[in-house]
């Protein structure tokens, strides 16, 4: 083995994960609902407007309206990316916003130490790396299924990179 090979090998990541929020309520789903609440709601409008309540027409409207904003700032915040891959030489942990700008974080492992913050009834609430003075919070979107998940394949990779 030479030392170019020795030098690859260090480098190739052995644990790659990729933390992404999960959204139950897909595209196509999302249009039947707002379908549905769009003709419910001139429906019900049309029977209080044929009663001369013409109001309740326009508040309904604003209803479907708010639905509609909600659900958009969720599928916009459900763009953000978590990166974490981990080599016998480094940690690397990409976040990207939903806005789309990325800050990249890189880490020796063997001085990297993995933070856990459980709760006794919801399980895992924070986690973090934290090494050369830096912390740095991954996963705050996940499940407490996924972060537990997480957070136990993560502890593995760390201490197999420390041990190599």
């Amino acid at each position: 083995m030479s030392d170019t090979n020795a030098s690859f090998q260090a480098e190739e990541p052995f644990f790659q994960a990729l933390l992404i929020p999960h959204r139950s309520l897909g595209k196509t789903g999302f249009a039947i609902l707002m379908g549905a609440l769009l003709l419910g709601s001139l429906v019900t409008g049309a029977f209080f407007l044929s009663r001369g309540a013409w109001p309740v027409f326009g508040f309904l409207g604003l209803d479907v309206i708010a639905v509609y904003i909600a659900f958009r700032a969720n599928y916009r915040a459900a763009r953000a990316r978590e990166e974490v891959s981990v080599s016998r030489t480094s940690l690397d942990i990409r976040k990207t916003a939903p806005s789309g700008k990325s800050e990249a974080h890189r880490f020796n492992p063997f001085w990297a130490r993995f933070s856990v913050a459980r709760h006794a009834e919801i399980g895992i609430t924070r986690m973090a790396v934290e090494a050369q003075g830096q912390n740095v919070p991954i996963g705050g979107f996940l499940n407490p299924d996924d972060r537990e998940s997480f957070a136990s394949a993560f502890s593995r990779a760390l201490a197999t990179a420390k041990a190599r």
